[in-house]
């Protein structure tokens, strides 16, 4: 039986086509896949499916769920099927959720603006839904506010909020991008458990194909606002027909080949490292106690090699990140780099700050919107003793803007003026331009597609060849620490419970946790395909 219908869908905003004749159609328990990169489409068919259109825009085609014409509906007829026959999971949980309302409240909101039964009786269906999600009111207090809830908790809140009505059509737009790996596979799980066990039509949106693989029964890949290919799953990875397809599947599968690192000639030491946070006092004259986010963390990356850290949220990466840089105090420990210390308030720490740049997830957050390239890039110069002329800034910006593959007239434009990739190419440009020993990538790809991914990943390769980096790379992305390190250690509650080389750690781990994080991983299996460059 056919839920979902849409056929021959376009969209237009304030004249600018989005979509172009998109059809697709969702059988009763049914995963459907959508894939493609960032603008090609996916999130506004969802947007589309659920009549959530932004303002300004125009639509030509027919959006049908069951007897409903959704295309067709007033806004108060279609806040009547939003929810209860049509339900969406966004990419950020904390936009859909109300930072004030307990979790609790909110399922319960969800319940009694569709049906009108006692308080008493939405409390306890909304009480079963979170248990059904995985949030038991005996371990995660149904009282609690959304601030108080991990990434993945907070997801499987929303999902409780789109379920607990049983809506025919599920909607996943993007949800466990930000997500480490054993969330991400708790998450998949559960939902494409429960649209088999509601019969619900579940559309999955993601860009990750390996996702993909392990979930959908169908595929349909999105390309400029089209749908270029679509059919089976297996059919379509293993027998792509579309060259765009075959590009997706040769960026998910792209590997690089790094340059062998020259001798083992120590850079950064970190000794014992321990940090804490102090807790809120529950009494007033209470004792103080605290939490230890890194505890007794000790390691050394030396020259030339490239260090990958890997581990679930909260297990300490970014307190252990900020603690290098000195971002940090140390409650017992030290960290040093070419044997200067990096602790703040000491006199060294001007020195080694110099020596080791960051690239951060967001390169546009990292960045001042107002001010043009050049000046962007060049910010590293006010660390250097003495500034060079500015003539000798403007030619360091130029060259380090074609080390990253990208034109020296960019240093006029502003940064807004670019796509996320080219973004993070010149965060890249501005973390190299004053030749740093180290440079730390902090979640740098994590927001990424995968052609552009790809090509960022090709970058670090070229530049590892052309500037010996040494980096330490931290990524919830397997997959892309697999391929980008030559030394992996993995965290666990504050410590490293597991380091070696990358390949012997991806194929051969020791440790419990470290085997339960390789196994989350999403596995992509195609057999080798003509015109597939992988």
């Amino acid at each position: 039986m056919t839920l979902l219908s849409i056929e021959n869908l376009s969209v237009s905003i304030k004249g600018k086509a989005i979509l172009r004749d998109v059809s697709l159609l969702l059988e009763c328990g049914e995963v459907l896949a959508v894939t493609g990169e960032s603008g090609s489409g996916k999130s506004m068919t969802a947007l589309a499916a659920m009549q959530l259109l932004p303002s300004g825009s125009t639509q030509n085609g027919t959006v049908q769920l069951g007897q409903y014409t959704l295309s067709q509906m007033t806004e108060d007829e279609l806040c009547k099927r939003r929810g209860r026959d049509i339900g969406m999971v966004f990419q950020e949980p904390m936009t859909a959720l109300n930072p004030v309302q307990t979790i609790g409240a909110q399922v319960t909101e969800t319940i009694r603006q569709h049906q009108r039964i006692a308080m008493k009786d939405a409390r306890a269906t909304a009480s079963a839904t979170l248990e059904r999600v995985g949030l038991p009111a005996d371990r995660f207090p149904h009282d609690r506010y959304p601030h108080q809830l991990s990434g993945g908790q907070r997801q499987r809140v929303v999902i409780a909020m789109a379920i607990v009505l049983k809506p025919s059509v599920l909607i996943a737009d993007e949800p466990t991008t930000a997500l480490d790996v054993t969330t991400q596979a708790q998450i998949l799980d559960l939902v494409s458990r429960l649209a088999r066990e509601d019969r619900m039509g579940l559309v999955l949106i993601t860009h990750d194909l390996a996702v993909v693989s392990g979930y959908a029964d169908r595929l349909a890949v999105m390309q400029n606002g089209e749908i270029v290919e679509t059919g089976p799953t297996k059919t379509v990875l293993n027998n792509p027909s579309h060259a765009y397809t075959k590009m997706l599947l040769a960026a998910t599968t792209h590997q690089v080949t790094l340059p062998k690192p020259s001798k083992p000639e120590p850079l950064l030491t970190a000794q014992n490292i321990r940090c804490r946070y102090r807790l809120p006092r529950r009494k007033l004259f209470e004792k103080p106690e605290f939490m230890e986010a890194v505890r007794d963390v000790s390691f050394s990356i030396a020259r030339g090699e490239r260090v990958g850290l890997v581990g679930e949220s909260g297990c300490g990466k970014s307190t252990l990140t900020r603690a290098l840089l000195g971002l940090e105090p140390l409650h017992t420990g030290s960290v040093t780099l070419a044997g200067a210390s990096t602790a703040q308030h000491q006199d060294a720490a001007h020195g080694a700050h110099r020596k080791m740049q960051v690239v951060f997830q967001d390169p546009f957050g990292s960045f001042n919107p107002r001010h043009k390239v050049a000046r962007l890039i060049a910010e590293p110069f006010h660390l250097l003793d003495k500034r060079p002329p500015r003539h000798e800034q403007a030619s360091a910006v130029s060259s380090a803007l074609a080390d990253v593959g990208l034109k020296p007239s960019d240093a006029d434009r502003y940064i807004h003026e670019f796509s996320g990739g080219q973004r993070q190419r010149i965060a890249i440009a501005r973390a190299i331009i004053i030749r740093p020993d180290l440079i730390i990538f902090d979640e740098a790809v994590s927001a990424l597609d995968v052609s552009v991914r790809a090509r960022i990943l090709d970058l670090l390769a070229k530049l590892c060849d052309t500037h010996n980096l040494t980096y330490l790379f931290i990524s919830h992305d397997l997959s892309v620490v697999r391929s980008i390190t030559d030394r992996v250690m993995v965290m666990q509650a504050g410590q490293i419970v597991e380091e070696g080389p990358t390949e012997r750690v991806f194929t051969n781990p020791q440790h419990s946790y470290a085997k339960r994080l390789v196994a989350a991983v999403p596995p992509l299996v195609i057999p080798a395909v003509k015109g597939l460059n992988t």
